[in-house]
C-alpha cells in the first residue's frame, strides 16, 4: 500500500489535488466537554461568569473551520461554504456537533474536527471559573459525504 502523503524518500508533502473533480462534500464531527454539575447548572441558568458560553463556543468553532489549513500542516485550503455548530447541554456537560460543507476538490473532515475541537476549547475557557477540571473527549468524525470515496457513517462499536 502506498501512502500518498509521503514522497519516495519518506518525507511528508501536500498531495496534489489539481486534477480531482470539484464535488459537493460534507463532514460531521462530534465531541464532548465533560464538566461538573455546577457548571452544567450555570450553563442552563445563563449565569456563566464570562457570559454566553454556548454562543462564544459556536462562533469559535465556525471561525476554526475556516482556518483549518493554518493549523493542520497538510490540510488543503478549501472554501468552507457552511459550518453548522450545535451545542447540547446534557447532565454530564456539553455535546458538540459540527457539520461543514463545501464544493471543492477535497473533503472537509479536518475542518469538522477542528470546528468541534476549538468549540470545545472555547467552552472550557468560558466555564473555567466554575469548573477547572472540565475534560474534552471523544472528538471524532461521525459521517462524510461526497468525493471519490462516497458516503460514510461511523458504525457503533
Amino acid at each position: 500500500m502506498s501512502l500518498n502523503h509521503l514522497r519516495p524518500d519518506g518525507t511528508a508533502h501536500m498531495i496534489d489535488v489539481t486534477e480531482k473533480q470539484v464535488t459537493a462534500r460534507s463532514a460531521t464531527a462530534r465531541g464532548t466537554v465533560r464538566m461538573a454539575p455546577q457548571a452544567v447548572q450555570s450553563l442552563r441558568e445563563g449565569t456563566v461568569p464570562k457570559g454566553d458560553a454556548l454562543g462564544v463556543a459556536r462562533l469559535a468553532g465556525i471561525q476554526a473551520a475556516k482556518r483549518t489549513p493554518e493549523l493542520v500542516p497538510l490540510a488543503h485550503p478549501v472554501a468552507v461554504h457552511a459550518a453548522e455548530v450545535d451545542l447540547e447541554v446534557t447532565d454530564e456537560g456539553v455535546e458538540i456537533t459540527a457539520t461543514v460543507r463545501t464544493a471543492d476538490r477535497t473533503g472537509v473532515e479536518m475542518e469538522a474536527l477542528t470546528c468541534v475541537s476549538v468549540a470545545a476549547l472555547a467552552m472550557v475557557d468560558m466555564i473555567k471559573a466554575v469548573d477547572r477540571e472540565s475534560t474534552i473527549s471523544d472528538v471524532r468524525v461521525t459521517a462524510k459525504s461526497g468525493g471519490r470515496s462516497g458516503d460514510w457513517v461511523r458504525g457503533e462499536r
